[in-house]
């Protein structure tokens, strides 16, 4: 079923299987025709490439990943869509509908099992309210994927792609830019969606790193530091360390100064390889 950004069409769909958005899943439905072809072109979709999608909607991005990519394997968590994706979906036998949350999938083994010899990449509209989680879920776990294509809230976008040493930047910044390389694709207004949320919103790729940005020993001690130091961004990464590690302020100094970092410096100005020298120093 190709029409399927076509309001009408969406309309009789959900109204024929009795479907009603869930504020609390955060549904918002694509209807602007030119968004999905876009996310699946530059999100990698092609032949001998498989795709994870994350929450499938009634299908609209799934129908343009799977006329392109070898295999799509699709995870939903609202059943009530599955035989709503079943009728849209119809005509494709390259996809498969896993009924979970995605945070409780064992996403290295379903690669493992679904795409034996492919490539990998993730492409999704993510709900607003569980960007973060399944952003860094899909990063921490250090899976053989190349890259995930992601629309999410313009807000979250520009904070999440923001550059080293910019106002914008905060912890979920670095520790994306720490895995993979990010990078803002294109905007969509919410005006593409229906039902229209309140905010616009962004398509970002962060294309994943063989290796990390910067070599630390200890990834638990490294983000630590980082989360301490934006705990508290107004203030000085000298006072935000040292109350959210519960350090004494001189010692906090000593590090910074060993590391050749201004006493006075806030957290948004420093680089990952400035919190590396930080991290060895404490």
């Amino acid at each position: 079923m190709s029409n399927l950004t076509n309001i009408g069409t969406v309309k009789d769909i959900l109204n024929r299987h009795g479907f009603t958005f869930s504020k609390a899943l955060g549904q918002n439905f694509i209807v602007n025709p030119s968004v999905c072809p876009r996310i699946a072109e530059m999100g990698g979709a092609q032949k001998g490439v498989g795709i994870i999608e994350i929450g499938a909607g009634i299908g609209v991005l799934t129908y343009e990943l799977a006329s392109r990519a070898e295999k799509v394997v699709v995870i939903e968590l609202d059943s009530r869509l599955l035989p709503i994706l079943d009728e849209t979906l119809s005509e494709f036998n390259n996809i498969k509908i896993i009924n979970q949350d995605v945070l409780k999938v064992d996403l290295a083994k379903l690669i493992a099992e679904e795409f034996a010899g492919m490539d990998v990449a993730v492409c999704a509209n993510l709900p607003y309210y569980i960007t973060s989680p399944i952003l860094m879920g899909l990063l921490e776990a250090k899976l053989p994927i190349k890259s995930i294509t992601v629309m999410v809230q313009k807000e979250a976008a520009q904070r999440i792609c923001a550059e080293e040493g910019t106002r914008d930047v905060g912890a979920i910044s670095l520790a994306v830019r720490y895995y993979s390389e990010p990078k803002v694709l294109f905007s969509v207004s919410r005006g593409s969606f229906m039902p229209s949320p309140d905010v616009d919103s962004c398509v970002i790729r962060l294309d994943i790193r063989e290796t990390p940005a910067v070599q630390v020993d200890s990834e638990e001690h490294f983000f630590k530091v980082i989360r301490g130091a934006f705990l508290q961004r107004r203030k000085t990464v000298a006072n935000s360390l040292s109350s959210a590690l519960g350090l004494e302020k001189s010692a906090v100094n000593k590090a910074l100064e060993q590391a050749d970092i201004p006493l006075n410096a806030r957290p948004e100005q420093l680089t990952l390889h400035q919190f590396k020298t930080i991290a060895e120093q404490i």
